[in-house]
C-alpha cells in the first residue's frame, strides 16, 4: 500500500519527520494491531471512521494493513475546512480507499444560522433541527452502521482528554473481566491489568446502543502519532500546517468543524480569521455574532 509522501526541501539538515519515524518505531508495538482490527471486523463488522485527522489517519493506516477494503466514512459537517476535503478526496485516491461519503443534513452551518443566537437582535428559534451531535454524529453513524454492521474503528485516544482516559480504563477493566479467561499473564502485584492484557485488549468501547468501536491508537501519544505518520511517510492534513504558522499551541491544533462552538473561548475564530479570510468573510455574514469573537 502506498502513502502520500512528503516532499523533501533541499535543506541537508536533520529529516525531522525521518527521526520522528525512527522514535516511533523504538516505542510502539504496532505488529499486533492489524490482527486486533481484523478480528475486531470479522466478529462485528463495521467501517473505520475517518475524520481526516492524525489519530484516525493513523487508525485508517493500520485498518488497511488488515484489509485493504475496510469500509472507511467520512462524516461531512458542511463547515469541513476546504483543505480537510481536499485531504480526504486525495486519500481517496491515493489509497483505493472504499469510501462512503455521509453529509449531516441539515448540515452544521444550517442548524447554526436556524438557532437563531448568532444574529444580533434575535432570539433563538430552533424550528424544529436536531442538535449538532444528533446531526454530525448520532445520525451519520447510524447510517454508516445500518449499511456495515454494529462494529467500529476510530482514532479516539485517552491522552486526549480526562474524560477519554477514565472511560477508557473503565473498558479495559470491563473487557479484561468480559473476555481474558487465562489468555494473558495476570497483573504483577501492584498492576490492575498487566501489558498483555492492555495489548489484547484496551481500546475498545462498548456502547449502550450495540454498536462496538475499537481504537488501535488507545493508549498513543501525541509524539506516538507523529511519529508513526512520520515512519511510514504519511503527509497530514494541510490544517495542521497553517494552523502552527498562525500559532495555534500544539494541543490546540486540532483538525474540526470551522466553527467548533465548544472551543472559540480558545481563540479559533480569531485564527479563521488570519488564517482563511475569505471564509470567515463569508460565514460572519451568515453567523454575524462570529466577528464578536475575533
Amino acid at each position: 500500500m502506498s502513502a502520500p509522501v512528503p516532499q523533501q526541501s533541499g535543506n541537508p539538515g536533520l529529516d525531522v519527520t525521518a527521526l520522528r519515524g525512527m522514535l516511533a518505531r523504538r516505542r510502539l508495538a504496532t505488529a499486533h494491531l492489524p490482527g486486533r482490527i481484523r478480528d475486531h471486523l470479522a466478529q462485528h463488522g463495521g467501517y473505520l471512521a475517518l475524520s481526516g485527522g492524525k489519530d484516525s489517519v493513523a487508525a485508517l493506516h493500520l485498518a488497511l494493513q488488515a484489509d485493504p477494503k475496510v469500509p472507511v466514512c467520512f462524516f461531512d459537517s458542511g463547515l469541513e475546512f476546504p483543505e480537510t476535503l481536499a485531504y480526504i478526496r486525495h486519500l481517496h485516491r491515493a489509497w483505493d480507499l472504499n469510501l462512503t461519503w455521509i453529509k449531516a443534513s441539515p448540515s452544521a452551518l444550517e442548524i447554526l444560522m436556524g438557532d437563531g443566537s448568532w444574529e444580533h437582535g434575535t432570539t433563538a428559534h430552533l424550528a424544529g433541527l436536531p442538535d449538532l451531535h444528533t446531526a454530525l454524529i448520532r445520525e451519520p453513524s447510524r447510517q454508516g452502521h445500518e449499511e456495515h454492521g454494529p462494529g467500529e474503528i476510530w482514532g479516539v485516544r485517552s491522552k486526549e482528554s480526562h474524560g477519554r482516559r477514565i472511560a477508557h480504563i473503565k473498558a479495559l477493566r470491563e473487557e479484561v473481566a468480559l473476555a481474558c479467561h487465562g489468555c494473558c499473564p495476570r497483573p504483577a502485584p501492584g498492576q490492575r491489568e498487566s501489558p498483555e492484557q492492555r495489548a489484547r485488549h484496551g481500546g475498545v468501547i462498548r456502547r449502550q446502543d450495540g454498536t462496538v468501536a475499537f481504537s488501535p491508537v488507545w493508549d498513543w501519544s501525541d509524539a506516538d502519532i507523529w511519529g508513526y505518520l512520520g515512519q511510514h511517510r504519511i503527509v497530514p492534513n494541510p490544517v495542521y500546517a497553517k494552523l502552527k504558522s498562525l500559532g495555534v499551541p500544539p494541543r490546540l491544533q486540532r483538525v474540526s468543524l470551522m466553527v467548533e462552538v465548544n472551543n472559540l473561548q480558545f481563540g479559533r475564530a480569531v485564527w479563521l480569521k488570519r488564517g482563511w479570510p475569505r471564509l470567515y468573510a463569508i460565514l460572519t455574514q451568515a453567523l454575524p455574532r462570529l466577528a464578536e469573537m475575533a
